[in-house]
C-alpha cells in the first residue's frame, strides 16, 4: 500500500465548480437525507483520494445504490475518514487551527448527534469559509451556521494499492 498525497486544491476548485450545481455523474441526495456528506467524498475523491471498495465499510460511489453508508452518511464518512488503515483518504480530528483548505468540518447538536458535512475551501480572517450542499453555499464562514458541537478533519492523504 502506498500513501499518496492529498490535493486539497483540485478539491477546492471541484467544490467551486458544483456548489450550486449537481454533477449529474452523482445522485442528488438533497430530498431523501441531504447531500453534503455526498458533495464533500466527491471533493475527496477529485482531489486523488481513490474509492476504496470494501463492501459495507469501504468508501465509493457507483451509482446511487451501489455505494457505502461512507460516501453519504455524516457519520459513517467520520468513521471511515479517522479509521481507514486501507485505501483511500484518511483523517487526524483536529482543532480549529489544525483544519487548512480541502479539510472537513462536521457540525453537530449538543447531544453528539453530527448532521452536516462542509469542505473548508478557505479562510477570511481565520475564519474558516467553506462549501456545501443540501443548503448549497461557497466561502460561506463558519461563524454564520448555527450549531452546538462541531469536529474539525484534517486530510492527512490517502493510499493506494497501486
Amino acid at each position: 500500500m502506498k500513501t499518496i498525497e492529498y490535493d486539497a486544491e483540485a478539491a477546492v476548485a471541484y467544490a467551486g465548480l458544483w456548489a450550486y450545481r449537481r454533477n449529474p455523474y452523482y445522485y442528488d441526495f438533497s430530498r431523501i437525507g441531504g447531500d453534503c456528506t455526498n458533495f464533500v467524498s466527491q471533493c475527496l475523491f477529485a482531489g486523488g483520494s481513490p474509492m476504496n471498495y470494501t463492501p459495507v465499510t469501504g468508501w465509493y460511489y457507483a451509482t446511487a445504490n451501489d455505494r457505502t453508508a461512507s460516501w453519504t452518511g455524516v457519520e459513517f464518512f467520520y468513521r471511515f475518514l479517522i479509521g481507514n488503515q486501507g485505501v483511500g483518504p484518511f483523517a487526524e480530528e483536529t482543532d480549529a487551527g489544525g483544519v487548512h483548505e480541502g479539510d472537513v468540518i462536521q457540525l453537530g447538536r449538543a447531544t453528539g448527534d453530527f448532521y452536516h458535512t462542509c469542505l473548508v475551501v478557505g479562510f477570511q480572517r481565520g475564519v474558516p469559509l467553506v462549501a456545501a450542499h443540501s443548503y448549497d453555499t461557497f466561502a460561506k464562514p463558519l461563524s454564520a451556521y448555527i450549531f452546538e458541537k462541531v469536529r474539525f478533519l484534517h486530510i492527512a492523504g490517502a493510499r493506494t494499492d497501486q
